[in-house]
C-alpha cells in the first residue's frame, strides 16, 4: 500500500478539470493571466533589460508558458519522464531570470513549480521536484533565514493541501460517475423488467382468451361433425360463435386491463372478481380486511380465477364454482373450487395448452407465493397465496 501511495499517479479526474465549476474555471483563468502580465510588465520595464536582452526576456517568458501548458497536458496523460524534462525546463528558467536579476519571475517560478509538482506527480517523483524548487528558492533568497524557512514550509504545505483538494475533487467526481453508471444500469434493468412484467401479462391473458376460444371452436367443430341436421342446430353453433367472440372482445379487453394494471389504473380485485362470477355463475366469498393490492398481487388473482374458471368450462360442465378471496396479515389468499361437473368429451378436454397452471404457478413462486391444484373430495380446488 506504502509504495502504491509513492508511486500512482492522482485520478485523471483530480488533474483534469472535471468537477471544476465555470466561476472558478474563469477566476483560476483570469488569475493565471493576470500572474503573467504582471511577470511580463515587470521584466520589460525593468532597468536591466534593453535591447536583445528584453527580446531574450520576452522569449524566455514565452517558453515558461509553453512549458506550463506541456507540463499540464504530460501530466493529464501520466507520463512521468517527460513530465520531469517540463520541470526541469521551468527550472532551469527560473534560474535564468535569477541570473538576470529578476527576481520577482523567479520566485514565482520555483513557488509555482514546487506547488504544481505536489499536486500532478506521484509523491516518489513531487516531493524531490517541490524540494529542488523550493530549495532553489531558499538559496537565492536575500530575506532573512527564519522568512526564508517560514515561505519554504507554507509552500510545501501549499502544495499538498492543493493536492488533498485536487484527489478529494476527483474521488468525488469518480463516485459521481459510478453512481450515473450505477443509476443507468438500475434504468436498464427496470426497463427490461418492465418489458417482462407486460410480455407475461399479454402471454397470460392471450393464453387464456384464446384457450377460451378454442374450447367453444371445438365444440363447434364437434357439433358441425356429428350433426345430420345444421338447420336444427343451427342455434347451439350460432351460441358457440357468439361466445368464440365473447372471448375474444374478453381477450382485448383483458390486455388493455393489463397494462392499465401495470400502471397503476387497476380497478379493485373485488369488483373485477365479481363481475367474473356474475358472468360464469359462481358464488364469490370474501373474508378479512380488504385493502389494495399491490399490481402484480392483484394480476395474480385475476389470472388465476380466470385459469381456473376456464378448466372448469373444459373439464366439468355444469359445475358450481367457489371462489373464496381471504385477505390475512401477511398475504392474500385465493381458493377456487367446482363440484359436481360432468367431464367433457375427449377431444375437448384436451383443447388448450395444459400449461395455465404451471404459468400460474411459476407467477405466484416469482412473487414469493405458492400455487397448489389437485383434486379434492368432489371436483377440483385450486389455491394461491401470494404476500401482499
Amino acid at each position: 500500500m506504502t509504495l502504491n501511495v509513492w508511486t500512482s499517479w492522482p485520478l485523471r479526474e483530480s488533474l483534469s478539470r472535471e468537477g471544476i465549476s465555470i466561476a472558478r474555471l474563469w477566476i483560476g483563468r483570469s488569475v493565471r493571466l493576470l500572474a503573467v502580465a504582471a511577470l511580463t510588465w515587470s521584466t520589460v520595464t525593468g532597468p536591466h533589460f534593453r535591447g536583445w536582452a528584453l527580446v531574450a526576456a520576452v522569449a524566455g517568458l514565452a517558453v515558461t508558458v509553453l512549458a506550463f501548458r506541456g507540463f499540464f497536458h504530460v501530466t493529464l496523460q501520466c507520463r512521468l519522464w517527460p513530465s520531469i524534462a517540463l520541470f526541469a525546463v521551468l527550472e532551469a528558467a527560473a534560474l535564468g531570470f535569477q541570473h538576470a536579476e529578476a527576481r520577482t519571475p523567479a520566485i514565482v517560478l520555483w513557488c509555482a513549480c514546487a506547488i504544481i509538482a505536489m499536486e500532478r506527480l506521484p509523491l516518489s517523483a513531487a516531493v524531490p521536484c517541490a524540494a529542488s524548487a523550493l530549495g532553489a528558492y531558499a538559496v537565492m533568497n536575500t530575506d532573512n533565514w527564519l522568512t526564508t524557512i517560514t515561505t519554504t514550509a507554507g509552500l510545501a504545505l501549499a502544495g499538498y493541501v492543493v493536492r488533498l483538494d485536487a484527489e478529494a475533487r476527483g474521488n468525488a467526481q469518480r463516485l459521481l460517475a459510478q453512481e450515473r453508471a450505477a443509476r443507468k444500469a438500475e434504468a436498464e434493468s427496470a426497463a427490461l423488467a418492465e418489458r417482462g412484467r407486460i410480455a407475461r401479462e399479454i402471454h397470460d391473458v392471450l393464453a387464456h382468451s384464446l384457450s377460451a376460444q378454442l374450447v367453444h371452436l371445438e365444440a363447434a367443430r364437434l357439433l358441425i361433425q356429428r350433426s345430420t341436421d345444421l338447420e336444427a342446430d343451427r342455434e347451439q353453433l350460432m351460441e358457440r360463435v357468439v361466445a368464440c367472440r365473447g372471448m375474444a372482445r374478453e381477450g382485448l379487453d383483458g390486455t388493455r386491463e393489463a397494462v392499465s394494471a401495470l400502471r397503476g389504473e387497476m380497478i379493485p380485485v373485488e369488483d373485477f372478481l365479481r363481475r367474473l362470477t356474475a358472468a360464469e355463475g359462481a358464488r364469490l366469498d370474501v373474508t378479512g380486511e380488504a385493502r389494495p393490492l399491490p399490481a402484480e398481487a392483484g394480476l395474480a388473482v385475476r389470472r388465476v380465477v380466470q385459469e381456473a374458471l376456464t378448466n372448469v368450462r373444459k373439464h366439468a360442465r355444469g359445475a358450481r364454482v367457489n371462489v373464496l378471496l381471504e385477505y390475512t396479515a401477511d398475504d392474500v389468499r385465493l381458493e377456487v373450487r367446482d363440484f359436481g361437473g360432468r367431464g367433457q368429451a375427449a377431444e375437448l378436454a384436451k383443447s388448450g395448452s395444459g400449461y395455465g397452471l404451471l404459468g400460474m404457478r411459476e407467477r405466484a413462486e416469482l412473487l414469493g407465493g405458492t400455487l397448489e391444484s389437485g383434486p379434492a373430495e368432489e371436483g377440483f380446488v385450486v389455491r394461491l397465496r401470494v404476500p401482499a
